[in-house]
C-alpha cells in the first residue's frame, strides 16, 4: 500500500471545503487530527466536524487521530460521526485492548499512536488486534514542523516487527512529510504518510501531484 493522506490541520481554516475539493479526485484518505488542549498545547476539531466532513465527502475514508488525554471518552463520539478509522495515543491510555475492540466493534479500523520518544516495544502486545500504527515523526501539536530524521529507523524497526511477528497492521506516518524525504520515508517501510503543509502550503492538487510523483 501506498498512500498520501493529506491532513486537515494545515489547510486554509475558512476555506476548508474548497481545500478538500482541489484534491478529493486523487486521494482515498483524509486525515483528521484532534487536539484537547490537555495532551498537546493546541485545540483543533470536534465531532460535529468531524460528521460534516464525512456526510460532505463520503467517499473519502475519514481518518481520525486523537490526541486527547481521554480516548475513552470521545472514541464513541467520532464512532458515531462517521470516523472510518480511529487512532489514539498509546501514551494516553493504559486500557489499549479495550479501546481497540471498542473501535473495531464498532466497525472501524483501530490504530494506536506513538510520540517520537515512545518505545516501540510498548506496542508489542498490541500488535496482533491493531489495524494500523501511527508513528509521530515530530512533536504533536502543532503542523508544519521538521521531520525528526531518527524516525526513519523506528519505521523500519516497526515494519522488522511486522514481518517477524507476521502481521497485517499498516504503517502510517504523521510529521515532517514533504518532498525531499517522502520517498525516504516510505522506502523505511511507511504504508500511508500524512502531509499537512506539504500539500496545503500553495496549490493543494500540484503539490500532491508532486509528492505523487516522487513515489512512482
Amino acid at each position: 500500500m501506498k498512500e498520501i493522506a493529506p491532513s486537515l490541520l494545515s489547510a486554509e481554516p475558512l476555506g476548508l471545503r474548497s481545500s478538500i475539493e482541489k484534491v478529493k479526485d486523487h486521494i482515498r484518505i483524509l486525515h483528521l487530527d484532534v487536539m484537547d488542549g490537555h495532551f498537546v498545547p493546541n485545540l483543533t476539531f470536534g465531532p460535529m466536524f468531524a460528521g460534516a466532513i464525512k456526510e460532505e465527502f463520503p467517499e473519502l475514508t475519514l481518518d481520525v487521530h486523537l490526541m486527547v488525554s481521554r480516548p475513552q471518552e470521545v472514541i464513541p463520539w467520532f464512532i458515531k460521526a462517521g470516523a472510518d478509522w480511529i487512532s489514539f495515543h498509546l501514551e494516553a491510555s493504559v486500557h489499549h485492548h479495550r479501546l481497540i475492540m471498542s473501535i473495531k466493534e464498532g466497525g472501524l479500523k483501530a490504530g494506536l499512536a506513538l510520540n517520537p520518544s515512545t518505545s516501540l516495544c510498548l506496542l508489542e502486545p498490541s500488535l496482533p488486534y491493531v489495524d494500523f500504527v501511527l508513528l509521530l515523526t515530530v512533536n504533536p501539536g502543532f503542523g508544519g514542523q521538521s521531520f525528526i530524521e531518527e524516525g526513519l529507523e523506528k519505521i523500519a524497526r516497526l515494519r522488522e516487527m511486522r514481518e517477524k511477528g507476521g502481521y497485517n497492521f499498516l504503517i502510517e506516518v504523521d510529521g515532517g512529510v514533504k518532498g525531499e524525504n517522502i520517498r525516504r520515508i516510505w522506502e523505511a517501510g511507511a504504508d500511508v504518510l500524512v502531509a499537512g503543509s506539504a500539500v496545503f502550503s500553495g496549490d493543494p492538487l500540484k503539490n500532491l501531484l508532486d509528492l505523487k510523483e516522487r513515489l512512482r
